[in-house]
């Protein structure tokens, strides 16, 4: 929690006396907004995504076309990426969130309308999801950096946890609504839905406070800024390395459940319906992962992280089979939990390493590497299955995972970064530097 915060939250020294703490220490007014406002989006995008899928089979497509629409959202994810890092640390974030919130807002509101009318062409959906995936370009940098600094201490751990867990829990939820709309209402309206909440979520973040921030010293200008984060991010093995590995494997990831997932579950395992609910129990294990986390403090934070990268390979090789439906929910509910383990650690130790004036531009070429395979990926999903058939792409697509994974495993930095167990902010030495005089009077 930041200084001013904690001169204004309820139940710290500056409020009025008796008024009970409303919120844990470490959980401050921007803290609570971004955790809010995520958990919204989320409820939204999880549903969607199922949406569109589901929207270019209904408009005659096939698994090329699924895996083009896909690509068309991260296309301009990874050519804005590092631009929208270098600009998140220049303004102001919250205002970076709010502008790429009412871009996605717009596009959504747009491809709903093209669905619902009828008849939807390939080249706009292609088009709308691509401005979606500008706005998330500029946004994802931004929220990271903002959230990365609403929190502080010992405690950091358990704040990026309780964020985590909000914000699985709405895509859980949204993934299984997402499902059961598009089995019912068809996905038009989903992604009207989706719209909706993205507005919301605009709004809320308007009032996030960003005064505790300092201001940026005018610099050399935006490819000084480039420039001055990648010597941040390539000065770390660590980081650099499971970057590399995220962005084989998101690749792979991504192309096995975004563009087979959703054809096998047309072809084996019921439709639209099963495979939302797959997906919810994904989000019921990113819960429980988090509330693992709330608790679990591994020492080595990346060793114990990039060993539960290892599951992520199940859910292709459960579609290769295919499994029933209940042991791919099962699966899938291993490999929330698994993800979640990681992710936790992995924003721990980015909050803990990275400085704060660094933190969105070392979240974008994060995000870039961890994406800049995708549009490949997922243009290539369905020659590969022209190629060589889904089942065996989907084996290749576990295979690598876990070759890439145990790779990563080879970078010392990955094995023995550790976690800081003693953290003290300015404002608890000096009270605790008062409270030794005072006793020293006393006696």
């Amino acid at each position: 929690m930041t200084s001013a915060d904690s001169r204004t939250s309820p139940g710290s020294p500056g409020s009025p006396a008796g008024r009970p703490r409303r919120r844990p220490s470490w959980a401050s007014r921007n803290y609570v907004l971004l955790t809010v406002s995520a958990g919204v989006t989320n409820l939204g995008s999880n549903g969607s995504l199922v949406a569109a899928a589901f929207a270019v089979l209904e408009a005659g497509g096939d698994a090329g076309d699924v895996g083009l629409v896909a690509a068309a959202r991260t296309l301009p994810l990874v050519l804005f990426l590092l631009i929208g890092g270098a600009v998140a640390d220049r303004l102001p974030r919250h205002h970076v969130m709010v502008a790429a919130n009412a871009l996605n807002c717009l596009s959504q509101a747009a491809f709903a309308v093209l669905v619902l009318a009828g008849d939807p062409q390939l080249w706009q959906m292609m088009a709308l999801t691509a401005l979606g995936g500008t706005a998330h370009a500029f946004f994802s940098p931004a929220a990271e950096g903002m959230l990365l600094s609403s929190v502080e201490g010992e405690q950091a751990a358990r704040a990026f946890a309780v964020f985590r867990m909000s914000m699985q829990s709405a895509a859980m939820g949204g993934a299984a609504l997402g499902g059961a709309m598009v089995a019912v209402l068809g996905p038009g309206w989903v992604l009207a839905v989706d719209a909706a909440a993205f507005a919301v979520a605009g709004a809320l973040r308007s009032f996030l406070d960003v005064s505790h921030i300092p201001a940026r010293e005018p610099g050399g200008g935006m490819l000084a800024d480039l420039r001055e984060g990648w010597r941040e991010f390539a000065g770390r093995p660590w980081l650099w390395a499971i970057v590399v590995q995220f962005a084989v494997a998101n690749a792979l990831i991504g192309a096995a459940q975004s563009v087979y997932g959703p054809l096998v579950a047309r072809d084996s395992l019921g439709g639209a319906g099963p495979w939302g609910l797959a997906l919810a129990v994904f989000g019921a294990g990113t819960v429980a992962g988090a509330v693992l986390m709330m608790r679990w403090k591994p020492r080595r934070l990346l060793f114990a992280g990039t060993l539960c990268v290892f599951p992520l390979a199940l859910p292709a090789a459960a579609l290769a089979v295919p499994v029933p439906v209940a042991v791919l929910c099962l699966v899938m509910f291993v490999t929330g939990l698994a993800e979640e383990v990681f992710g936790v650690n992995w924003m721990t130790a980015l909050h803990q390493e990275i400085p704060e004036d660094k933190l969105s531009r070392v979240a974008a070429y994060d995000w870039f590497g961890s994406v800049a395979m995708l549009p490949l990926a997922m243009a290539l999903a369905g020659p590969a299955e022209t190629a060589f058939g889904r089942t065996a792409s989907l084996w290749g697509c576990a295979a690598l995972i876990t070759l890439v994974t145990a790779a990563a495993l080879c970078v010392p930095d990955v094995r023995n970064l550790t976690r800081r167990t003693k953290q003290v902010t300015r404002e608890q030495a000096q009270e605790t530097l008062a409270q030794g005089e005072l006793k020293s009077t006393g006696s």
